[in-house]
């Protein structure tokens, strides 16, 4: 909890900053908002937890404290938080169907923890550990009423591979 008042400040700021520079720029959402030159390294990582009752309590947990992700998301993940009225664009609304069908879990996790360039999304990287921010995308794919999430309808990341610590192979393909 010793980080949550720091973090809200940064996404504040996130905002004001974003605001005043015209970031609002409307993006597509089927557009990536991994840079183009990171996209197949993101794409290429794979979530290494467990689907589990235990990891998706903690990412509810993270998601409505720690991580603040609620504040932008919503409670529900429609995109409809406190501070979603102010960002633009808007942040992205997990129960929409083409987002978890054209994310791959790598691409979330990617921005999770660097940032969202040209948006409010900050990174999390310092805030967040890897395992934590993998509990939250599998909460936040809870969200897709089973929408068929993941790329071209697979579940987990594109291909094996991972960045480092806590982003193993875990198989499969897609989010």
């Amino acid at each position: 909890m010793g980080n949550r008042p720091s973090v809200l400040c940064v996404v504040l700021l996130s905002v004001t900053i974003g605001v005043q520079h015209g970031v609002g720029a409307e993006h597509h959402m089927m557009q990536p908002r991994v840079p183009a030159d990171k996209l197949a390294e993101a794409r290429a990582l794979t979530n290494p937890l467990p689907d589990s009752p235990e990891v998706l309590e903690q990412g509810k947990a993270l998601y409505n404290g720690k991580g603040t992700c609620f504040n932008c998301h919503g409670a529900s993940g429609s995109g409809d938080g406190p501070l979603a009225a102010s960002l633009d664009p808007t942040p992205r609304n997990f129960h929409h169907h083409g987002f978890w069908r054209h994310r791959t879990e790598g691409e979330i996790f990617w921005v999770i923890k660097h940032g969202s360039p040209g948006t409010a999304m900050i990174g999390f990287q310092g805030v967040l550990s890897d395992e934590e921010i993998w509990s939250i995308i599998q909460y936040e794919q809870s969200f897709s009423d089973g929408r068929g999430p993941g790329m071209r309808g697979q579940r987990h990341g594109m291909g094996k591979g991972g960045m480092g610590k806590g982003m193993g192979p875990r198989g499969g393909m897609g989010d």
